[in-house]
């Protein structure tokens, strides 16, 4: 249990930076929104392209991986689905459940990709890259699609359509795919260069989960707050990991498979809950929750993936 701890602890203690940095007059708050724009529209869809582009899928259970992902996405989004009549009844409002559902479902790739190549290095960065590659679409779609069909005053499918095609996690994904697929070669200059700003991702990305934590509200939780908390921390991952172990995957893969489902959710869906008119600020207090406990939650879902791996 310890190797794991340490393994995820230096990017906490970068959460932990970025809540700091955050909250101190170091430099000016307008900065925060221009990095988040940055990482969110150049240097996340950069390290997606890179690594799909350059990733060896030989060694991995690329059946396996793309059953077991897809198919947990679609029964988790079912069983949210079939929580809608009972949550309504409870006084839960259209705009809390669209975050609830969010919050549920989506994850933070920049903190999936960054424990993944700590702890298992290019082969965790790989199935990190390539289970992003898998569900990025579905993901941002089924989010969208509740966001506009639960709080949007019109439902446009214009809208749906047009966020879906232009979301940049999709656009870089697509791309580093088919460039990878045609064996497109890149001229060594532009690699490099998209290389160096690929490697500026994950460190800046992980600084950014900080800075838009929100500490304070997360003193007196709402109960909806701390189902999402046990929905995405361990619901998620123990269903994504027994789905995939009936699709066939074992070992080492089902572990890093693990890994990526137990992680906090992502922060983008704050924007897209500001923008859509979901309940935001119940957003960010669930992500500051969901992000403080992963701290001890992802080695418990990584011991409990190796127990279940190895037999």
């Amino acid at each position: 249990m310890l190797p794991i701890f340490e393994s995820t602890l230096p990017i906490f203690l970068i959460v932990i930076l970025g809540v700091i940095l955050k909250r101190i007059p170091l430099v000016d708050r307008s900065v925060w929104h221009g990095l988040e724009e940055i990482g969110y529209y150049v240097l996340f869809p950069a390290l997606l392209f890179l690594t799909l582009y350059r990733v060896d899928f030989g060694g991995l259970e690329l059946v396996e991986v793309s059953v077991g992902t897809l198919a947990t996405v679609f029964v988790m989004f079912a069983f949210m689905l079939c929580t809608w009549p009972l949550l309504r009844h409870l006084g839960v409002t259209n705009a809390a459940y669209t975050t609830l559902f969010q919050t549920a479902t989506r994850w933070n790739g920049f903190t999936a990709l960054a424990i993944a190549d700590k702890l298992y290095g290019e082969t965790g960065l790989a199935l990190a890259a390539l289970v992003m590659a898998l569900i990025i679409i579905p993901i941002n779609f089924g989010n969208i699609t509740m966001l506009i069909w639960f709080v949007s005053p019109a439902r446009d499918l214009a809208v749906l359509a047009r966020r879906v095609m232009t979301n940049p996690l999709i656009l870089s994904s697509v791309a580093g795919l088919l460039f990878r697929y045609f064996q497109v070669d890149i001229y060594p200059p532009i690699e490099q260069s998209v290389e160096l700003i690929a490697n500026a991702a994950l460190g800046i990305g992980i600084l950014m989960v900080g800075a838009g934590l929100r500490i304070r509200d997360t003193v007196r939780p709402p109960p909806i707050a701390l189902l999402a908390v046990l929905l995405k921390l361990f619901f998620y991952p123990a269903l994504l990991t027994g789905i995939c172990w009936l699709a066939g995957l074992r070992g080492e893969q089902l572990v890093i498979v693990a890994v990526i489902g137990s992680v906090p959710t992502a922060m983008n869906g704050y924007l897209l809950a500001r923008q859509l008119g979901g309940d935001a600020p119940l957003y960010a207090t669930i992500a500051t929750l969901q992000t403080a406990l992963s701290f001890f939650s992802i080695p418990l879902v990584v011991y409990a993936a190796r127990y279940v791996a190895s037999g």
